[in-house]
């Protein structure tokens, strides 16, 4: 039995829901309900959830229309913010808890998307790689180079991610470009210095 919100909370987390749901419904937490049913594959208990407190909660407004675009039709558009803010957190949730198909339904939209906020390819890409899947990730890190060229970050995650397939010369050209947008780049200095290419 759960006894506390922060016990619910990191067993939903750590991809335990059992016991999360009732806990959450029976102490009015319907945010949490929502996501419960979500990584659950209750899609349209987790909106009904989402729903009932989207007007003053900006995540549930979010989770509504995640909800929506996971079945394949969104009515409106999100935020630059809840894109920021939500995205990568949700799809990693998403995949801790096996729902491939709900991430696969929302990375199809990644190009529109992209024109509410631009990182979103790297925001993919990087979640992908942070869960195990580096050979999706790279492409999604690769895609982000077309819309958001300027991002150091993005160019010292691609520049991780060539170091790991012990591609020197990619790796370099990365840290370059990631130190030519943004010269004091602390990471980028920092593996450059270690892998002796200054």
């Amino acid at each position: 039995m759960i006894l506390d919100y922060k016990t619910a909370k990191e067993k939903l987390l750590a991809s335990d829901p059992v016991g999360c749901l009732s806990f959450f419904k029976d102490n009015g937490y319907i945010l949490e309900a929502g996501y419960t049913e979500l990584v659950g594959g209750q899609l349209e208990a987790a909106m009904k959830y989402f729903a009932e407190i989207q007007d003053f909660d900006i995540r549930a407004d979010w989770g509504v229309f995640l909800c929506k675009l996971i079945k394949g039709y969104a009515d409106k558009s999100p935020t630059y913010l809840q894109i920021r803010n939500f995205l990568e957190i949700d799809l990693d949730i998403l995949i801790k808890h096996f729902q491939g198909d709900y991430v696969q339904n929302i990375i199809k939209y990644s190009d529109w998307l992209c024109t509410i906020n631009p990182e979103v390819h790297k925001f993919i890409g990087r979640v992908f790689v942070n869960n195990g899947l580096e050979a999706e990730g790279r492409i999604f890190l690769q895609r982000a180079k077309d819309y958001f060229y300027l991002d150091p970050e993005l160019h010292y995650l691609l520049a991780v991610e060539y170091l790991k397939e012990d591609k020197m010369e990619k790796t370099a050209k990365a840290l370059e470009a990631c130190l030519t947008v943004l010269p004091d780049y602390f990471p980028a200095k920092n593996l450059q210095k270690k892998l002796k290419l200054v």
